[in-house]
C-alpha cells in the first residue's frame, strides 16, 4: 500500500517535468493553451525569462487595453478590481489555476480567456 501511494506521489511530482519543452511558436500565444504554456514555464526551460516575460507583458496588455477602452467619460467598465488590486503574479496565478478548472476554455484566444476569469473574479455590482 506505501508503494502505491509513494509510485502515485512521484509520479505527480515529475508530472510536469515531462510536459512538452517551449517552442518559439507557443510565442504566438494562438491560444489559452499557448499562454498558459508560457505563465507556468518551469526555471529550468532554456526559454524561461523569455516566456515569463512574455505572459506578464500579455497579461499586463490586455488589462491596459481595458483600461483604454473603458476609461472614458462616461463609460463604465464590466470589472470591479478591488483596491489595492492583486498583483500581476497573483493574477498569473489565479489565471493558470482557473485555466486547470476550465479546460474547455484551452483552444478560446486567450483575451477571451482572461477576460472570462477577470469577469468571474472581479464582476461590478449592478
Amino acid at each position: 500500500m506505501h508503494r502505491k501511494v509513494l509510485i502515485i506521489v512521484l509520479a505527480i511530482a515529475l508530472w510536469p517535468l515531462g510536459s512538452e519543452a517551449l517552442t518559439r511558436e507557443d510565442f504566438l500565444v494562438q491560444s489559452t493553451q499557448d499562454l498558459v504554456k508560457l505563465c507556468s514555464a518551469s526555471e529550468s526551460e532554456p526559454l524561461y525569462q523569455a516566456a515569463i516575460g512574455f505572459c506578464h507583458g500579455f497579461m499586463v496588455g490586455v488589462y491596459h487595453y481595458y483600461q483604454a477602452t473603458t476609461g472614458g467619460a462616461g463609460q463604465k467598465g464590466f470589472l470591479c478590481v478591488p483596491d489595492p488590486p492583486p498583483t500581476r503574479v497573483e493574477v498569473i496565478q489565479m489565471f493558470v489555476a482557473w485555466t486547470k478548472q476550465n479546460p474547455q476554455y484551452m483552444s478560446e484566444r486567450p483575451v477571451d480567456s482572461i477576460f472570462r476569469l477577470l469577469q468571474e473574479r472581479f464582476p461590478c455590482q449592478r
